[in-house]
C-alpha cells in the first residue's frame, strides 16, 4: 500500500504551513519554495487542501494561506482523506464492483482493517509532524 505522491506532497505541506507561527499567513508560491515542490503542484494541493477544510484562504493585502484550524487538531488522517478521499485499502467495499463477490470471504473484515489504518493515521497529528508535539514513545 502507497499513498500516491500527491498525498505525500499534502502533507509536508500542511507541516510547512504549521511552522508559520502564530497563524501567520503564507503563500502557496512560498510554501512550494519551502518543500521543494513545483509551484502548479502546490497550488493543486492548497486547493484541495482549502476545499477540505483544512487551509484557509484570504485575499487582498495582507492575505494569504493559514491553517483553518490549529495543529493539534489536524491529523494525518484529515490530509490523505482531503487528497485521496476516503481511506479504504480495497475498491470493492466502496465501489461494489467485485467479480467473485458471491464467494469472498474476505469482504466482511475490509471494514476493519480501513478503521485501523485510519485510527492509525489519525493518531499522528499535524502538530506533531511539523515537530511541534512530542512524539509518543510506543510500547513494545
Amino acid at each position: 500500500m502507497r499513498l500516491s505522491n500527491l498525498a505525500d506532497y499534502a502533507i509536508l505541506i500542511m507541516a510547512a504551513a504549521a511552522k508559520h507561527c502564530g497563524g501567520a499567513r503564507t503563500s502557496a508560491s512560498a510554501l512550494a519554495e519551502e518543500t521543494g515542490l513545483p509551484v502548479p503542484t502546490a497550488q493543486k494541493i492548497v486547493s484541495k487542501l482549502s476545499a477540505a477544510g483544512l487551509l484557509r484562504s484570504t485575499r487582498g493585502a495582507g492575505g494569504g494561506l493559514q491553517l483553518a484550524r490549529p495543529a493539534a487538531a489536524i491529523s494525518m488522517a484529515d490530509i490523505v482523506e482531503a487528497i485521496e478521499g476516503p481511506i479504504a485499502l480495497v475498491s470493492c467495499i466502496d465501489t461494489g464492483d467485485c467479480a467473485v463477490e458471491h464467494e469472498c470471504s474476505v469482504k466482511p473484515h475490509w471494514p476493519v482493517v480501513n478503521a485501523a489504518v485510519r485510527r492509525a493515521l489519525a493518531d499522528v497529528s499535524l502538530a506533531r509532524i511539523a515537530g511541534a508535539a512530542p512524539v509518543k514513545k510506543e510500547l513494545a
